[in-house]
């Protein structure tokens, strides 16, 4: 049992990459807008019972898909992460912790793209129709602009240490290329 996460900046490609992977590994995709969209359809995403369902969705997702009874080879989940926001750390050790608990092998893949290339990115189709609350483009560009004035959302280098670690800059490769580096780098292909 692999868990893989994709982490980076909004529309750096994780969802695209993330399915890719699953194409080529037979690992489960559950990207992080699964959970986003099905609880923004009924409450607002900053709203203290939006925020509490989404964590409870991605807890219970996590919990059953950490059990190696399931059959399940593997999960790719994907995050934005703020480096500049201790909780976002803690957040991803403690899901990690859950399936390296239970026997997985961790693999941690950050990736990174140049901000001109994520903004055309944002507005591509399969990025709008898995993920209906960025079809409101000005809020969706202002957004992502926003975040990267506000957060660092890459790491320093030498700032994660995880033995099971790749960064991957996207911004001049397509999709499933990135998934085939990913592969190798993890010899997933066994």
């Amino acid at each position: 049992m692999r868990f893989v996460i994709l982490f980076g900046p909004q529309a750096v490609g994780k969802m695209t990459i993330g399915q890719q992977l699953a194409a080529q590994t037979g690992m489960k995709l559950f990207h992080n807008h699964m959970s986003i969209e099905l609880v923004t359809a009924l409450f607002d995403y900053a709203s203290p019972a939006g925020q509490r369902l989404i964590g409870l969705i991605r807890r219970e997702v996590f919990e059953e898909a950490s059990r190696i009874e399931n059959g399940m080879t593997g999960l790719i989940f994907t995050y934005v992460w703020a480096f500049d926001m201790p909780s976002e750390r803690e957040y991803i050790e403690q899901i990690s912790g859950l399936f390296r608990e239970r026997g997985a092998e961790i693999c941690w893949v950050e990736l990174e793209a140049d901000l001109n290339e994520r903004c055309r990115r944002n507005t591509t189709d399969n990025r709008l129709l898995h993920k209906p609350s960025k079809r409101n483009i000005e809020w969706s560009n202002n957004e992502l602009l926003d975040s990267h004035r506000i957060h660092r959302l890459n790491s320093f280098p030498g700032e994660i240490t995880e033995p099971y670690y790749m960064r991957l800059d996207t911004t001049h490769i397509e999709p499933d290329e990135a998934a085939a580096r990913i592969i190798a780098h993890f010899d997933m292909d066994k």
